[in-house]
């Protein structure tokens, strides 16, 4: 199956007052075409520093790729000029970022911001942006295209603004979507309806999809293949399967135990004792043993590998057996 996206020990650091912070430490991980991979993890594991990595939206300074590199459709673009990036960037991988309110520009008009992205990377006049995006407005489910296209941010809903930005991400006809956190904030009903519009889109294009989340029920929805990130490295990867029906990780574990279960009564919760290391203050040995149950001195000073047990089924920890 042919790789559209390659990440090959992926460093990518910050300089920071506090010393150097490892936001994305050695993450290797592949996509095929038409595929659907989530990233999973606690809030500051590097899920998305990884994906503004890919885009290349990562502000350096601070930051910088202090290793490894990122192979979109077999060519490098670490070291892509900005140039090249701006032709890449939208057009052929599209981003939805996590606030739909923070990232539309209030004083422009939705329609506008599409008609922006379809006018850089689209050779048309405006007659025919407008008419694409009136279309776009409709693919992802906003009724009275034709009028809404006038409204501006503040005038819609959270769910209707975020279907704006998969239309704005969608306007190029990319052939990588990565979506950040595509259902924060929204209510369980509007949650569903992006999810199952991305799901659908998918299918209708055949783009592929990296979807960065926290929820596995997400995961298991919408995804073919999942890595779980934890303080800045992969801890485990595997199809969706895999990781449901045979976590290996203790950090996995921990984290589908925490889904609360429909008809449980007077169950409390799964708790993962304490907090993600510091990204400035990594520990030398596994970086979850400080949270984990099994952890052992050799735990505390050796930092596991990711290992293959099965096939396309990876996990670093020194306790499988």
């Amino acid at each position: 199956m042919e790789h559209i996206l390659e990440v090959r020990d992926l460093k990518t650091w910050y300089n920071t007052d506090n010393g150097i912070a490892k936001a994305v430490d050695g993450v290797s991980f592949s996509l095929s075409r038409n595929r659907t991979l989530g990233i999973i993890g606690e809030s500051g594991c590097g899920k998305s520093v990884t994906a503004l990595s890919i885009m290349r939206l990562v502000p350096m300074p601070p930051g910088y790729f202090a290793g490894g590199d990122i192979l979109w459709k077999g060519n490098s673009i670490v070291k892509a000029s900005e140039e090249q990036m701006r032709k890449i960037r939208g057009n052929e991988i599209a981003m939805i970022f996590q606030e739909p309110m923070s990232s539309l520009n209030p004083v422009y008009t939705c329609g506008d911001q599409i008609m922006e992205q379809i006018l850089n990377h689209r050779n048309v006049g405006k007659g025919e942006a407008r008419k694409q995006a009136v279309d776009l407005l409709n693919l992802v489910g906003i009724p009275n295209p034709s009028d809404r296209i006038n409204a501006y941010p503040h005038e819609l809903s959270g769910g209707m603004r975020q279907r704006v930005m998969i239309a704005m991400a969608l306007s190029c006809g990319p052939e990588l979507l990565i979506a950040d956190e595509p259902t924060t904030a929204l209510d369980v009903t509007v949650q569903a309806q992006i999810l199952e519009l991305i799901g659908r889109l998918r299918q209708e294009t055949g783009m592929s999809v990296m979807l960065i989340t926290h929820d596995f029920g997400v995961v298991a929805e919408l995804c073919e293949e999942v890595v779980v990130m934890y303080a800045s490295r992969i801890v485990e990867s595997g199809s969706v399967r895999h990781i449901f029906e045979n976590p290996l990780h203790p950090y996995t574990r921990g984290l589908l135990k925490s889904i609360p279960r429909l008809g449980a009564k007077k169950e409390r919760l799964n708790v993962i004792e304490g907090n993600v290391p510091s990204a400035t203050r990594l520990p030398d040995g596994c970086r979850f043993a400080g949270r984990c149950p099994q952890a052992d001195a050799h735990c505390r000073q050796a930092q596991p590998p990711l290992v293959t047990y099965e096939a396309g089924h990876q996990a670093a920890c020194w306790k499988i057996t």
